[in-house]
């Protein structure tokens, strides 16, 4: 059991960065360019306000992250089964909010940011399916905000990145979890009857 509540809290100190990078690349998205007017005009693409990164990456994650690295802390009435139990939970709780911001970062990506081009404001990119991200020469046709192209598909790769490495990392405590919820008490029934 050791062993599995320490795998768990190096687990949960694994998340805690990655979802404090997702809360700042989500933040980022809001101010391009570093850049407030266009948040003031809500010039920002739509997906975007869904916020993958600060809620699903970032604040939900934060709830496994705790539960991980706090297991086997609290001298609670809880028995070791119970307490990997209320990490598989967590763990499915960081499994759906790394698989939210992988969806909607996906959904930005595809959707294209909103920009002004020589027809005003739209989503030029919107109907390419994400074709336009291996079409760099297609990019100049966003004027305003300068770069923003570059600045949406940046953070939002760099947010289904983290979200891939928190899902995997609460894939794992998710095994873990359940190995030991589930054999846990097998073990404790062979070594009562061998103590017998």
């Amino acid at each position: 059991m050791c062993c599995s509540v320490g795998f768990a809290r190096s687990l949960g100190l694994a998340l805690l960065p990655l979802a404090l990078c997702c809360i700042v690349a989500n933040l980022l998205l809001l101010f391009p360019m570093g850049e407030i007017t266009y948040i003031q005009q809500d010039r920002l693409a739509s997906y975007i306000w869904y916020f993958g990164g600060l809620g699903g990456g970032g604040a939900l994650m934060l709830f496994p992250a705790v539960v991980f690295i706090t297991l086997g802390k609290c001298n609670c009435c809880w028995n070791e089964s119970l307490m990997m139990c209320g990490s598989v939970l967590a763990a499915v709780v960081g499994l759906v909010g790394s698989g939210y911001c992988f969806v909607m970062s996906g959904f930005g990506l595809v959707q294209g940011p909103q920009c002004f081009t020589s027809l005003g404001w739209s989503y030029p990119f919107a109907d390419q399916s994400g074709r336009y991200i291996l079409q760099p020469e297609t990019w100049s046709r966003c004027l305003q905000p300068v770069h923003i192209v570059e600045w949406n598909v940046t953070l939002l790769f760099v947010l289904m990145g983290l979200a891939v490495l928190e899902f995997i990392i609460c894939l794992c405590q998710l095994g873990n979890g359940l190995v030991n919820a589930v054999c846990r008490p097998c073990c404790y029934k062979q070594e009562y009857s061998l103590n017998a």
